[in-house]
């Protein structure tokens, strides 16, 4: 038996139709004041999603035959390039990539906007907005930024005016559904936009693919970065997708093994994107860890997940609505969709005391600061932090996923209602 037909009989469905999949460390405790211990109430999701228990599992089979990939004879480097490249071809259709598209694996979207960013051909002009998380704003030393716009018709408008005005290549970047407030944004239109000027279109999807399906065809998209950290598949992995020109003409992002055809006096390097850009021995477990986690969610199907995600934001901000104080941020409004991503200020209180206080007293994780977003927190809470040092130009997010129960949002409801303020 093939190394390869080994892998396609050994692939099961690991997720059960309309069936959450369970989470590693669902039942952990964690101390709190006075030393009791508590089931922890993980709301950061938007940080990292805890690990799916397919995608454990998957990890854990591979682990007994794992080698080196592309260039071994022996079985166990056979059986693990033939996983590696099945995962590509699953994390491939998981995005509804087109037939000639390439997707490299690399550690995490920061890495793929920066792979992307050195494949620009000369004299490109990227437009971005200042609502991008920094690891799709800061790659583009000499970006146009543009201002966050006041509703989705005008994030169109703003970027038709910018590309219009450009000559020669262009590529615009946005993301999917925001790191800090959870809306989605309308990529859709901004691909034909950027389209209608001959210019290219780069999707920040870290926030959106855990939450909803992706097709990058449909969209008509030509690159898409995410990671897997944020899919449940925390084992230090990433794609970008997309257009395979650019990535072809691009020298290596590294230079090393695997990236050439031959080196003599002179280097050889790869034509394919996929090896010219994998230098080197990649992260094999990430990949097969990524890809287990996109079969889990596809198996699993997105109107359940969605569904139960509705439900609990639903109850989240019905709840925080009631808190004297509390005010949740929006770039445009209430009622704009959005996936499983909250976050709110107290007045009175630095995002950090409310979140060390739900931590200590309470088991309750979430996440305090700017979110690697800092000028979109500082334009949606007016402010300006240059030389603040007590956290008070920021906010407290709580994110939810496959894992949050109607209990980790009550906990946080009920513990923010008494809070002092001033």
């Amino acid at each position: 038996m093939s190394a390869l037909t080994f892998v396609q009989q050994a692939v099961t469905r690991v997720s059960e139709p309309g069936r959450l999949p369970a989470v590693v460390g669902a039942g952990l405790e964690v101390p709190v004041r006075g030393g009791r211990l508590v089931p922890y109430a993980n709301l950061d999701y938007a940080a990292s999603a805890p690990c799916l228990e397919p995608v454990n599992a998957a990890v854990a089979a591979a682990l007994p035959a794992y080698s080196s990939v592309h260039r071994g004879a022996g079985y166990a480097s056979q059986l693990t390039t033939a996983r590696y490249e099945r995962a590509r071809h699953t994390v491939r259709a998981f995005t509804g990539a087109r037939p000639g598209d390439s997707l490299i694996f690399v550690r995490n979207t920061t890495d793929a906007m920066n792979l992307l960013a050195r494949s620009l051909p000369e004299g490109t002009t990227v437009v971005v907005f200042d609502t991008e998380h920094h690891a799709s704003l800061l790659p583009w030393p000499d970006a146009v930024r543009l201002a966050p716009p006041a509703f989705p018709g005008e994030a169109l408008r703003a970027a038709d005016e910018a590309l219009a005005a450009i000559q020669g290549p262009a590529l615009l970047v946005v993301t999917a559904a925001s790191n800090v407030t959870g809306e989605l944004w309308p990529i859709a239109g901004l691909a034909h936009v950027a389209h209608r000027h001959g210019a290219r279109i780069a999707v920040d999807a870290a926030q959106l693919v855990p939450h909803r399906g992706l097709n990058l065809a449909a969209l008509d998209l030509d690159y898409v970065a995410f990671s897997g950290h944020k899919l449940y598949a925390p084992f230090g992995a990433g794609v970008l997708v997309g257009r395979p020109d650019w990535l072809a003409d691009a020298d290596p992002y590294l230079r090393g093994g695997g990236a050439v055809r031959s080196v003599g006096e002179t280097v050889d390097w790869s034509d394919d994107p996929e090896s010219r850009h994998e230098a080197g021995t990649p992260n094999v477990l990430g990949a097969i860890a990524l890809a287990a986690a996109c079969d889990a969610l596809t198996a699993t199907g997105w109107t359940t997940l969605v569904h139960e995600e509705e439900r609990l934001l639903a109850r989240l901000r019905a709840g925080l609505a009631t808190i004297p104080g509390v005010r949740e941020l929006s770039l445009w409004g209430p009622d704009h969709p959005r996936v499983g991503i909250v976050s709110f200020t107290v007045a009175g209180r630095t995002a950090r005391e409310v979140a060390e206080t739900l931590s200590a007293e309470h088991g309750i994780g979430v996440r305090d600061g700017k979110f690697c977003a800092h000028p979109f927190v500082r334009h949606l809470l007016g402010g300006d932090d240059a030389g603040c040092a007590d956290g008070t130009v920021s906010a407290v997010r709580a994110s939810i996923g496959i894992g949050t129960t109607t209990e980790h949002v009550d906990r946080l409801v009920e513990a923010l209602h008494p809070l002092p303020r001033a």
